[in-house]
């Protein structure tokens, strides 16, 4: 089957809003042009799929092809062309003002034999589409636990790997589903030399766009539905027994004899019987695996159009609200004792020096943080006092607590949380603002496993529009920290910050020391602190969007 000839007159219900039949002759061209081969990239690389899991962030050490894009403040990390929004910084909001989920992942389903070149072709879709926010799920992780009986016969190679039993489908669904609509997942880690999963599972979070490839990729109907997009790779059998061939024995420690039966008796079958039959059900059948260029262009392209329908513009809707409502109940503003007061009359002044800005906000912000643990939950509780009577106190009624800093500003106010909780847990989020769209984008985030089960002190040192809060609080929710196990901690806030937070999130506690009324055009509090992060850590002010100071590099 070639592929141009199959899709011309074959148009798959996914492309068909798009210039598709332009984009084909193009691609023939193009493709007469390079008379593109089957290339040795085409070949399977093992463990790429286990691997690529970590492409939720930006590489780093890795050398990557560049963009026309830079993540400086005088170039946007937007690259937008006539048919292309290329992403090259953070992940853009993927929620409404509402700060629910708008729209779900794109998710790419790779299907094809054993060895046909799938995460090859993932990988080379990865690279074409240059976006970061990219994960690929291998089916591979979701083989099932093996009772004893089936690990023997599993290395005699007498147990089955290619049946579709040999999957646990109901795990591999509602991970996928939760990955595909933003939550937080753990991926299993399987062992192909114990046949068994690994001890720790792989925290997978944040995607833009799902690559999931397997050779059952297409035989599940439940799974099926979850795929916006179904790529077949078809590839000679001989090539597919000769990659099997190389990888089982140079990196599964398996012998020739064993490989060789275990193909002859379940992995051609199952292709012939499970796995050839779905080729019908795909939208693109893609020959010679990632050798075709021609096919993953035209696929590049069309992923390229839904994540420009996935756009959005949070901060734009926020500013634009009306605030006629009354401060929510859930505000909670820090007594305006003399002393506060005094406080803000010395950080707000722009005569103060460094060393004292530090030294007060300091003491601000230990304010803040004892007034924030009043809202946390307690119980009675009974002590016997050294002379003997008992005391009736109060304990802290909860499993555990966690201090999340939006970086950098945020990063400030973690002394003064450690000083008054013992043994607190600390996380971290790092939320630029994209310096063309002004939109918040997410770029890091590191969070303590089980954070889950833990009350939440969300800190930043000034809110102005909420955009980047409620990013943070839109993180904690995804990695299923319950929304009134949450509060969000600033110096200061601006009354829009307050009504956008709860106006989207109504049983996150809003804590801060003042709430100003205005911003300026550039969404600068006022009368405000100024830039706090600048003045704290004595760094250049900067000019345009300073929403909680996380235009900044960490």
């Amino acid at each position: 089957m070639v592929l141009i000839d199959y899709i011309t007159h074959n148009p798959p219900a996914c492309l068909r809003r798009t210039p598709f039949k332009a984009a084909v002759d193009a691609g023939f061209r193009r493709m007469q042009r390079r008379k593109i081969m089957t290339s040795r990239s085409d070949r399977y690389t093992p463990g790429s799929g286990e691997d690529s899991l970590d492409r939720l962030l930006p590489h780093t050490g890795a050398p990557r092809r560049k963009s026309a894009t830079s993540l400086s403040k005088t170039e946007p990390p937007l690259l937008r062309t006539g048919t292309r929004t290329i992403y090259t910084a953070g992940r853009p909001p993927w929620y409404d003002e509402h700060g629910a989920q708008s729209k779900e992942a794109f998710v790419i389903g790779l299907c094809g034999g054993s060895a046909s070149g799938k995460t090859t072709v993932a990988n080379k879709i990865i690279e074409a589409l240059d976006v970061p926010w990219v994960v690929l799920l291998s089916m591979d992780s979701f083989y099932k636990v093996l009772s004893p009986e089936e690990q023997l016969l599993a290395a005699q190679n007498d147990y089955n790997f290619d049946h579709p039993g040999a999957f646990d489908f109901e795990l591999l669904v509602a991970t996928l589903r939760k990955l595909k609509q933003g939550k937080s997942v753990k991926i299993p880690v399987y062992d192909f030399t114990t046949h068994g999963r690994q001890k720790d599972w792989k925290n997978v979070y944040g995607a833009s766009v799902i690559i999931f490839e397997g050779i059952m990729s297409f035989v599940d109907k439940e799974l099926l539905q979850l795929l916006d997009m179904k790529i077949f790779v078809d590839t000679d059998s001989d090539i597919r027994l000769v990659r099997r061939l190389r990888r089982d024995i140079t990196e599964r420690g398996r012998d020739i004899e064993g490989v060789i039966k275990q193909y002859n008796k379940f992995v051609k079958p199952a292709f012939e019987q499970y796995i050839e039959p779905t080729m019908r059900l795909a939208d693109i059948v893609v020959p010679r695996g990632g050798g075709n260029m021609v096919a993953i262009d035209l696929i590049v392209q069309h992923v390229h159009s839904q994540l420009e329908e996935r756009e959005l513009s949070v901060r734009a809707l926020l500013a634009s609200v009306q605030q006629t409502q009354p401060l929510p109940q859930t505000l909670s503003v820090l007594e305006n004792s003399p002393q506060v007061r005094g406080l803000h009359t010395i950080i707000r002044n722009r005569e103060t020096s460094r060393d004292e800005f530090i030294f007060y906000s300091k003491r601000l912000m230990r304010l803040l943080i004892e007034h924030a643990l009043t809202f946390l939950p307690s119980q009675p509780c009974a002590v016997q006092t050294p002379q003997g009577p008992d005391y009736d106190g109060r304990s802290y009624k909860g499993k555990g607590i966690t201090g999340v800093s939006i970086l950098r500003a945020g990063e400030t106010m973690e002394p003064a949380l450690r000083a008054v909780c013992k043994d607190v847990r600390i996380g971290k989020i790092l939320i630029q603002t994209n310096m063309d769209s002004g939109e918040p984008e997410l770029h890091y985030l590191r969070l303590p496993k089980d954070i889950s089960e833990d009350h939440v002190i969300l800190m930043d040192s000034t809110v102005s529009t909420g955009a980047a809060a409620m990013m943070a609080v839109r993180v904690l929710l995804d990695h299923e920290v319950q929304e009134e196990k949450i509060m969000l901690v600033s110096l200061l806030m601006a009354e829009l910050g307050v009504h956008s937070v709860a106006y989207a999130f109504p049983k996150v506690k809003i804590i801060t020391t003042a709430v100003d009324k205005d911003l300026d055009g550039s969404f600068h509090v006022i009368p405000g602190i100024g830039d706090f992060g600048d003045r704290y850590f004595g760094t250049d002010g900067s000019v345009g969007w300073s929403d909680e100071e996380n235009q900044e590099s960490v």
